[in-house]
C-alpha cells in the first residue's frame, strides 16, 4: 500500500467521471509504486473541440465527454518519454483487473499498457471502452 492521497485538483477533476472508473484509480492509486494525479477527467464538449483544434485529440468522440475516461500524469513524469507513465498504468491495470473493470490504454489503444506503443500515443489516457 502506498502512502499517496489525490490532491483538491485530482478529486476535482474526477467529479462525473463514471464510478467504476473513480474506483479504479482510486485503488490504482492504493498500489502504485509513484504517485500521481488525475489531469482531467469529464470534458465539456467546447473543451473537447478545444483539443482537437490544437492536435491534442483527434476525435469529438471522445470517452471523456461521456465520463468513461481520465487523464493521469505521473509526478515529475517527462512528457518526451512516455516510459515514465508506466509504472502507473501498470498500477491502474491490476486495479481494473481486481475490480474485474475492462480498460483501454491510450499508450497502446489496446486493454494492455505494455502492448506495442500506439502510432498517436496518449500516454495519459486511460478509458472504459464502449
Amino acid at each position: 500500500m502506498s502512502n499517496f492521497k489525490f490532491s483538491q485538483r485530482s478529486e476535482t477533476n474526477l467529479r462525473g467521471v463514471n464510478p467504476d472508473l473513480v474506483r479504479v484509480v482510486r485503488r490504482a492509486l492504493e498500489i502504485t509504486k509513484r504517485d500521481f494525479t488525475v489531469i482531467e477527467g469529464k470534458r465539456t464538449e467546447a473543451r473537447q473541440r478545444q483539443l482537437v483544434l490544437n492536435g491534442k485529440s483527434k476525435t469529438m468522440n471522445s470517452r471523456h465527454l461521456s465520463g468513461n475516461a481520465v487523464d493521469l500524469l505521473p509526478v515529475g513524469a517527462d512528457w518526451n518519454n512516455y516510459k515514465g507513465w508506466l509504472p502507473v498504468l501498470d498500477a491502474v491495470y491490476k486495479a481494473g483487473r481486481e475490480l474485474n473493470i475492462k480498460l483501454r490504454f491510450g499508450i497502446t489503444w489496446t486493454d494492455c499498457p505494455n502492448d506495442t506503443p500506439a502510432k498517436f500515443l496518449d500516454a495519459p489516457h486511460v478509458e472504459i471502452p464502449a
